[in-house]
């Protein structure tokens, strides 16, 4: 087989994946078999919050997973690494232990001499750095940088179409979401409607009382089941716009804090509660069913929560548990006593009815319109 189309077969063989973690992989692979290196990597470039630039991620291949855990945390771009970061051009060395960057390995790292590193680029900016070691028979030659050279170029290319590929998927799942919504909406909400209708229309013509109340909840359960799909529509609509409401944030909360629970509490939604709720009123929001979920672990015993989330006119947040309740605890507690004050500040109220014979009901409400605390 000849230079050629031996780098020909290698590109080939890059360019065959298109998920992104995929295509670094392959070509970590595809470097080391064509170079003979006995292990590589791809490094991937990102800026750093100190405002320099770093490895944001590292695939790598030879190192086996119980090396890797005796190595500890993945490189981070300093040394040798550091340097083809800093110039990036083709890099190398028969003992890279020799180079005036090097910094060593860390305890447990294999040792590694020759070396052979060459930037990733993709439309002339530098995606990251391709990085190979330990050549079979000696050091890297010429001719290996020439064939890591030509990788990395069609690294580059494969990146950049399987980052196209992933924007493709993103958006048939934003399609498929639209598509959801509207099927919820148009076929599945106007079916349970015209079920309930019909429930009700019974219910006025059982002579049986019994019968009658057992109809109209089942009216009651179907009214409650549409606001909740009508809830999903909104939660669809407001992935598909590619925001973190307050619906979802509640969700995430809840997720939180359910293994501390000891169990999922249930959560409902009533109303365009996204469309309402704004990002600085969902942070009160927030703030407040994490200190009365933080309260039912501390003091409730409780086997089941109910949680609600209304928005009209007012944005009101229902926590319901079956505990043993509080008796005398209305107020009481620094975290109930900051409930008050936050939606007092904002123009509501906070109740607690701790006096039931098993539970407690806490209400948080507020203006649909809060104004901003001083």
């Amino acid at each position: 087989m000849t230079e050629v189309q031996r780098i020909l077969d290698a590109i080939f063989a890059i360019s065959s994946d298109l998920e992104l973690p995929a295509v670094l992989q392959r070509i970590v692979e595809v470097a080391c078999d064509q170079t003979g290196a006995r292990y590589g990597a791809v490094g991937v470039l990102a800026a750093s919050a100190e405002g320099g630039i770093r490895l944001s991620e590292f695939v790598s291949e030879g190192i086996d997973a119980t090396t890797a855990r005796r190595i500890g945390h993945p490189p981070r771009g300093l040394g040798i690494l550091g340097h083809l970061i800093r110039d990036p051009r083709p890099l190398r060395l028969d003992d890279l232990g020799k180079h005036p960057d090097s910094v060593g390995f860390p305890p447990g790292h294999p040792a590694m001499r020759s070396f052979l590193g060459v930037p990733m680029r993709i439309r002339n900016e530098v995606f990251g750095n391709l990085y190979l070691t330990e050549k079979h028979g000696g050091p890297f030659t010429a001719a290996d940088e020439t064939v890591a050279v030509a990788l990395a170029s069609a690294a580059g290319v494969a990146i950049e179409n399987a980052r196209l590929h992933e924007h493709v998927q993103e958006l048939a799942v934003l399609h498929d979401r639209e598509r959801i919504a509207r099927d919820l909406h148009d076929t599945v909400i106007q079916r349970i409607f015209a079920t309930a209708l019909g429930l009700q229309a019974l219910s006025r013509v059982v002579g049986d009382v019994s019968v009658a109340d057992k109809v109209q909840a089942a009216v009651d359960d179907l009214d409650a089941t549409i606001r909740e799909i009508r809830g999903v529509i909104f939660e669809l609509n407001s992935g598909e716009r590619g925001l973190a409401g307050c619906r979802a944030r509640v969700l995430a909360l809840v997720a939180e804090m359910a293994p501390a629970l000891g169990f999922e509490p249930r959560v409902s939604f009533d109303g365009p509660v996204d469309t309402i709720v704004g990002a600085e009123l969902a942070d009160h929001l927030l703030a407040a069913l994490r200190e009365l979920l933080s309260n039912v672990i501390r003091h409730a015993g409780s086997t089941a929560v109910e949680i609600r989330v209304q928005a009209g006119l007012e944005v009101i947040l229902t926590v319901e548990d079956d505990g043993i309740g509080m008796r005398g605890a209305r107020g009481s507690g620094l975290g109930l006593a900051n409930l008050l004050e936050r939606a007092r500040e904002l123009g509501g109220d906070f109740t607690l009815d701790a006096e039931r014979s098993q539970g407690v009901r806490a209400e948080w409400s507020v203006p649909r319109e809060a104004p901003r605390s001083g």
